[in-house]
């Protein structure tokens, strides 16, 4: 791992360069069915309820479970993961666009999920997600969003998948605070996974899974 601190850099191109490489190979390690995580949010919502995922990558697990009860749509920065998902989820709306510039409607979804993405974009912009996906949801609208134990700078990975990737990230007392200032009421905070098969080789990870409502 080495500081990703050069002010020219284009972190976010070489995050949605990344996974447009690695789209398929990345694609085939995560899991296949989705954990009881997700159920913290689907329990809460009705039958063809609007749910936004926001770095929605293939598609499989996450859109794909949602869809089998609800209208989907996803985001995510990589054409290549885009093109995925629309195979691997037929029945949900993909859009390929930086989450922090596409236009999406106020108001309208019942639910928000954003699983192993926030990590990725620059932690400068978290607060400004979090703004974004506050106005997107209905009144008492849910997110639910894997984020960070711990603070940490910036920095890059020089062995993702093969590539270089990108991660940047605050504690979760952090987003708690940051959450709960934009107008979020935290209902739980939980603990989830890696989220790759078990055949896939990689150390065990625990990342918080945290549930919150639109206030």
């Amino acid at each position: 791992m080495k500081p990703a601190d050069d002010p020219l850099a284009d972190y976010k191109s070489l995050v949605q360069k990344g996974y447009d490489r690695i789209a398929t190979e990345y694609a085939e390690a995560r899991q296949k069915e989705a954990d009881g995580g997700l159920g913290l949010l689907t329990e809460k919502l009705d039958l063809q309820a609007r749910v936004l995922d926001v770095g929605c990558g293939a598609g499989i697990p996450i859109a794909f479970t949602l869809s089998q009860r609800f209208e989907v749509i996803g985001v995510d920065i990589s054409k290549e993961m885009i093109n995925l998902a629309e195979k691997n989820v037929p029945n949900a709306k993909f859009i390929h666009a930086d989450v922090m510039s596409v236009d999406l409607p106020m108001a309208y979804f019942d639910g928000v999920v954003t699983f192993y993405t926030v990590f990725h974009l620059p932690r400068e912009e978290h607060k400004e997600l979090f703004r974004r996906i506050h106005r997107w949801l209905r009144p008492a609208g849910y997110l639910l969003a894997t984020l960070t134990k711990e603070n940490e700078e910036p920095y890059l990975e020089d062995d993702y998948f093969g590539i270089n990737m990108y991660w940047s990230n605050y504690s979760l007392g952090e987003y708690e605070e940051m959450l709960t200032e934009i107008g979020f009421r935290i209902l739980e905070v939980s603990s989830t996974g890696h989220g790759y098969s078990e055949t896939h080789e990689t150390p065990e990870e625990h990342h918080p899974l945290i549930l919150a409502q639109r206030g």
